[in-house]
């Protein structure tokens, strides 16, 4: 099996397994070779309520140019949390070059969940997800995420299917080619929707949910379903695989004590 260089470019915590510090281990894990561009530095998961943080978008500015120059290439590049509208651009406008020369772009939208913004989170932000879905081949927001991209009423019982599959369609009119819709409720059922552009077909995967909360599992679903969509597998399968690793993650992990610190991943890739 051939391995694919990926680049995340997301925040790295000081403390903590969320972002680039629970993407990473996972990808070297399933063996890619997985670089890192950090858009900001932060103390700690933010879960504990004090935090400090850094912007590094003075720093990516400089770091293209070096890479260019260098003859760096990537197979892959998976965007998360993004600083700034400032950071936005330099970064869609760099993923939109690479995605021209062959590279696959994955797109994590982060800004919300539960029909809320995170703290922080602004109209310009949600402007830039906007733009970085321009430059995608998949995205994958949560619900909530969907509502903010698309302009849809966020609605806290769920949706029906027809509705389900409406806000696909729309994520695909900001650009991505294939879309993913995590953690919405679907007639009733916690599930995961999907569109995949290769086969032109809708798809539905429904899951039991384990009723704790812990930060970073988005950031695991992300690194195992780019992991085997790097493999070769189709869109379907590989996010069947990616709910099932987060479900036996949280499973295992669902009586730690401290769990603001995110799952210890390093005691359970043999989980993925």
């Amino acid at each position: 099996m051939n391995s694919k260089q990926i680049l995340l470019i997301n925040d790295m915590a000081g403390y903590g397994k969320v972002a680039t510090a629970a993407m990473l281990p996972i990808l070297s894990y399933m063996g890619h070779p997985t670089y890192n561009l950090p858009t900001a530095l932060v103390s700690n998961t933010l879960d504990y309520g004090d935090f400090n943080i850094l912007d590094t978008t003075d720093y990516i500015r400089g770091v293209f140019p070096v890479w260019k120059r260098l003859g760096f290439k990537f197979d892959a590049i998976a965007t998360g949390f993004i600083a700034s509208e400032r950071q936005a651009d330099i970064v869609s406008s760099w993923c939109r070059e690479q995605a021209g020369g062959g590279t696959l772009v994955f797109v994590d939208p982060i800004m919300g969940d539960e029909g809320k913004l995170y703290n922080g989170v602004t109209p310009a932000t949600i402007k830039s997800m906007r733009e970085m879905l321009g430059v995608a081949l998949l995205c994958y927001p949560n619900y909530t995420e969907a509502c903010y991209l698309t302009g849809r009423e966020y609605n806290a019982g769920g949706v029906s299917r027809d509705e389900a599959r409406s806000l696909l369609c729309h994520l695909r009119k900001l650009g991505t080619r294939s879309a993913l819709i995590t953690s919405i409720n679907v007639d009733g059922q916690p599930s995961v929707v999907g569109y995949d552009h290769t086969a032109d077909t809708f798809f539905m995967l429904p899951y039991t949910e384990i009723p704790v909360h812990f930060p970073g599992t988005g950031d695991i679903f992300s690194a195992v379903l780019i992991g085997h969509l790097l493999d070769g597998e189709v869109l379907q399968k590989a996010t069947r695989k990616a709910m099932d690793a987060v479900y036996r993650l949280i499973d295992a992990n669902k009586d730690n004590a401290d769990k603001n610190r995110g799952i210890p991943l390093e005691k359970y890739l043999n989980l993925i």
